[in-house]
């Protein structure tokens, strides 16, 4: 293999690898604001469901 073609794979190969680092990254910050919104309806899971209609 020649050194153009060889570098052209090494570059291919490191973006591919920094594609996945930043998808990787995405879906867990995706996780992480799933599990938040998770936490904070478990917290209150009564809050909502009735309503006073006295005046």
């Amino acid at each position: 293999m020649d050194i153009p073609a060889l570098s052209v794979a090494m570059h291919q190969a490191n973006l591919a690898q920094n594609v996945d680092i930043a998808l990787t990254k995405k879906m867990l910050d995706t996780a992480q604001q799933n599990a938040d919104q998770t936490l904070k309806l478990i917290q209150h899971p009564t809050l909502g469901q009735k309503i006073d209609l006295k005046a």
